[in-house]
């Protein structure tokens, strides 16, 4: 009767951007989350890879207490330490050099973008053009969905900002044709999630370096949703040897609370003065105290090789699943425990049922089967998924 309640509350109240299943989350626990009636589901999109910890890790728990009991909130006119530290420890993992903190995917984008168009215009150079790619998904402002090349998310806001083209993802000819003397970066997400797990190869990201290196252009990494673990590294650009200009981060970096970092090198960083940039409430202590305990948790519990290799139980598992239903299983896309599954068809449908079964997973770019568990997935846990999807392709 709550649930049924609330739902109807929800309708009333708030804006309808969202389409939900009918249960309320309630409480929650490593891999599991419990509705209000009491029904358990192992959540392999956890958050959509924000809960790379699971849920209640204590020690994440223990550091949003301690913050919050000694300082919420201090806004960015005034120095905090949590914010210092966590650039610092940001700075040492990544190549970048310097860090601005924001609240979200989308916002960290955002100022990439500001920054590379301002990087510029520091060298007196009237350039202010962007590549992105088909099927990338850079977040849903009107800044961001403009190098979002998902035409369903662009539709309602067209005309959208003059400044961006379009180029394929993974075919470096269709890049090279984009540029002119106008273009300032080239951005892309080295996996692509929204688009459907799709990996770029090392030959493009080689190729996107040396054009930028060569056209005096910027190269910006979007690892927001494959960065800090997810791939089996630190960062997915270390695959390919490669660093960008500017590396955007959000989506696990708080553990569950919202943060993003927009890092860049030195000589880009340099170009933001007082003033040209901000925000409320980005850095927020709290925030980056989740932030500190996320990255040291990582390291204590050596989570990135686990990640790894259950990345590769993982796909072993799923090659099992397609041999055994070649007629629906198309591909199977795996980078440590960012995992994408193409079936043929009916993937909306598989969701469904999954949550029927307890497990809850979703579908993106049409029918691609999208999984981003916890880092503290078990073995056990992907063959409780993997019985769920045979019972299911076995029934279908």
């Amino acid at each position: 009767m709550k649930t049924k309640k609330l739902i109807g509350s929800e309708k009333k109240y708030l804006m309808q951007t969202y389409g939900r299943p009918g249960m309320v989350l309630d409480k929650s626990e490593g891999m599991k989350v419990w509705d209000l009636e009491g029904k358990q589901y192992y959540d392999f999109i956890g958050g959509i890879a924000v809960n790379a910890l699971g849920y209640s890790h204590p020690k994440l728990v223990q550091a949003i207490k301690n913050q919050a009991e000694k300082l919420i909130h201090c806004s960015n006119l005034y120095y905090s330490e949590p914010q210092i530290i966590l650039a610092q420890m940001l700075v040492k993992l990544s190549c970048g050099d310097k860090v601005f903190f924001a609240n979200s995917g989308a916002e960290v984008n955002e100022g990439a973008i500001k920054l590379a168009v301002k990087y510029f215009k520091e060298q007196n150079k009237d350039k202010h053009k962007i590549i992105y790619m088909k099927n990338s998904f850079h977040g849903r402002t009107i800044g961001t969905l403009a190098v979002t090349g998902k035409y369903k998310c662009q539709k309602d806001y067209l005309p959208l900002l003059p400044k961006f083209k379009q180029a394929i993802f993974n075919d470096l000819n269709s890049v090279k044709e984009a540029i002119d003397d106008q273009v300032v970066a080239i951005i892309v997400e080295p996996i692509q999630g929204e688009g459907g797990i799709n990996i770029a190869s090392k030959e493009f990201i080689e190729g996107l370096r040396e054009l930028c290196n060569k056209k005096d252009m910027l190269l910006i990494f979007d690892e927001i949703q494959c960065g800090l673990g997810r791939t089996g590294k630190v960062f997915a650009y270390q695959y390919y040897n490669v660093e960008p200009d500017i590396l955007t981060l959000a989506k696990s970096l708080g553990g569950g609370l919202p943060i993003g970092a927009l890092i860049a090198k030195e000589k880009i960083a340099s170009s933001f003065k007082p003033g040209d940039h901000g925000t409320t409430f980005g850095g927020n202590p709290v925030a980056c105290a989740a932030a500190i305990a996320y990255l040291k948790v990582l390291q204590e519990e050596n989570l990135i090789a686990k990640c790894q290799k259950k990345g590769e139980y993982f796909k072993k598992k799923l090659e099992e699943l397609k041999k055994k239903y070649p007629e629906y299983i198309k591909e199977i896309r795996v980078l440590g425990l960012m995992v994408g599954v193409e079936i043929k068809k009916d993937g909306p449908e598989v969701v469904k049922k999954c949550l029927k079964e307890g497990v809850l997973i979703n579908c993106t770019a049409g029918n691609v089967l999208r999984f981003l568990p916890p880092l503290i997935v078990k073995e056990e846990e992907i063959d409780y998924l993997i019985g769920v999807l045979d019972k299911i392709f076995k029934k279908m």
